[in-house]
Formats: C-alpha cells, structure tokens, sequence
C-alpha cells in the first residue's frame, strides 16, 4: 500500500509548491516551495475559474487570477449597470484556441508586475484547444474554425459584464495561431478591446495555407482545412486577419515578429501591419517590433526572455493608463 502521495501543484496566485499527502491520516506535509524574491505574500492573491455562455450555448471555461486587496468582487450585472465598481480594474484576457494545445494554468513571477498593479489576468479556454479532450478541439477547428473566435468574444463579454473588469481597458493577447485569434476576434469587434499584443501571427491564412512549398502549409490542413477544396476556400476566407481588415477604429495594437521563425514567416505580420496602416480610421498606436536574432519562441537567453516581457508590459500600462 502507498502511504505517501508525492504532489506538485501549480496555482496561479500562489508560488509552485510540492506536498507529500498520507491518505490514511489525513495528512499533508509541505515539502518545497519556490522562493520568490521581494516580499511576495501569497495570500494577497485569488485565483477562479468561471464560465461564460458562447453564441451557441456551450459553457467556456476561464481561468482568473487577481490581487485580492486590488480590485473590487465580482457582483451582478444589474449592480454594475447602478454603480461605477466596473471601471475598477483593468483586464488582460489570453488564450491560444488551437492545434488541441490545452492552455497550461500555473504560476508565473512575472504576472507580479501587472497584478500588483491591479491587473485582472484571465485566461479563456476556448474551443480549438484540447482543454476539455478530442471534442473540444475538434469543435473549433476547419469549417468550425469560428467557434474560437466567438467563444473569446463571449469570454471577455462575461468577464466585464460580470464586474471583473473595465470595459474601457481591455488588453488581449496571443501568439502564433493565438495571434490569428487576435487578429480575427479585432476583425469581428474593435470596439470590445483597448489593446492588443500579437506575437508571431498566423494573419495571412490564404497566401500561407495556398503555398504548397512552404513546409509546414500541407500537414495543416487537418487543422484549418485545404483551401484548394472551394468550400475551405471560402470559409477560410471569411475569417483570415489580413483578408478581412476593413476601414475602421482599430485598438492599440503591438504586433512582434522574428526574423528566422520558420513557422509564421515574418513577412505575414508586416505585410498585415502594413495594410492595417492604410485602413484604420483612427490614431491609436500599431506598432511592429521584429527581433532580428530570434526564431518563433522569440529571444532564448534568460535576460533578452526578461527583457521582451517588460516591454510588453510597458505597452500594456501605458495603454491601461499605468505607465
């Protein structure tokens, strides 16, 4: 019989720790515990997860984690039509959405500079990913695809209806095929986002997914559809980022790019970033950051890592009107 249960356990809001569990007693012993540096007080911090309604009736999970002492609870949505505590945080909302890639929830250092600030952090667990199985993946992907998209516009419709967050300072963020999600959900709703930080995007769908000679264009048909079939072609097309940017109000948007990434090439976000210069209708900032040393992962030594981080941060402060 076991008598010792070893467990490592990541919580969003609490410093990653090992403990060994005796069934029989009842008895958990902390083994370790990563030391965080600068007086960090795990208790100041909650983390939830809560559900938001899709267009389609499906219930979408999201992860929230937030400093307790920084921001007002979540309280109905009539309480926050009578009063002013909506506008008490600012929300950041990620999430990937494909591939089947279940969206890993644990703890993070770095989210101490924006949550100590007063940042709500969500992270939707959409359709696309492989955070419920097979069928959660298979339910947003080829001619389905679009699910992903409206399943995060319900997630940050909740989340700021449900008090957590600001409506006018919304900051999303996603990379690669997460950086399509961004590209799209912009597409569909300019005006339910302040900011948003794209790495690495997947924007030009049509070109990439038309050039057979691209390495990785033909395996992923399984995953966006063959646009040769018309059927693909023009369900693609109806969401791909660069064919379907129009004259608008666009958000505040950092887009970033690597020079040698093999996977999204990076003439994709500079042509999107190029086009959208000539389309938006309004004076917020677009700005292109291309690393000119790194692949699709970005900057690989530990401080260059660090330092892509705070400027991200930056951009996203000044855009919540922290900075």
């Amino acid at each position: 019989m076991t008598r010792h249960l070893p467990l490592r356990l990541p919580v969003p809001g609490h410093a990653q720790f090992r403990l060994r569990i005796r069934p029989v007693a009842g008895v958990s012993t902390l083994l370790k515990q990563v030391e965080i540096p600068g007086g960090f007080d795990r208790t100041l911090y909650a983390s939830e997860r809560v559900l938001a309604t899709a267009p389609d009736g499906v219930q979408v999970p999201i992860s929230l984690v937030y400093r307790k002492d920084k921001r007002v609870a979540p309280i109905s949505r009539s309480a926050v039509l009578r009063t002013s505590r909506s506008a008490s945080s600012p929300l950041y909302v990620y999430a990937y959405g494909s591939y089947g890639y279940s969206l890993p929830i644990g703890f993070s250092g770095n989210r101490l500079s924006l949550l100590d600030r007063g940042v709500v952090m969500a992270y939707a667990h959409i359709r696309g990913g492989g955070d419920l199985g097979k069928p959660w993946h298979d339910a947003g992907k080829m001619l389905v695809k679009r699910n992903t998209f409206t399943d995060f516009i319900a997630a940050v419709e909740h989340l700021t209806a449900a008090g957590y967050g600001d409506p006018a300072r919304v900051a999303i963020e996603g990379g690669s095929a997460g950086g399509l999600l961004m590209g799209a959900v912009v597409n569909l709703r300019p005006d339910l986002f302040r900011a948003v930080l794209s790495h690495v995007p997947f924007v030009d769908v049509m070109n990439t997914m038309l050039d057979a000679s691209l390495p990785l264009t033909v395996p992923e048909y399984e995953e966006w559809g063959d646009p040769n079939q018309e059927t693909y072609f023009h369900y693609m097309l109806s969401y791909s980022p660069y064919d379907q940017l129009k004259p608008a109000s666009y958000p505040s948007m950092l887009v970033k790019t690597s020079l040698h990434d093999s996977q999204v090439m990076y003439w994709e976000p500079a042509k999107y970033v190029a086009k959208l210069r000539t389309l938006k209708t309004d004076s917020n900032p677009l700005l292109l950051v291309t690393n000119m040393q790194a692949g699709h992962g970005g900057s690989s030594g530990r401080y260059d890592y660090l330092r892509e981080i705070a400027f991200d941060y930056a951009f996203l402060l000044r855009e919540f009107g922290m900075a």
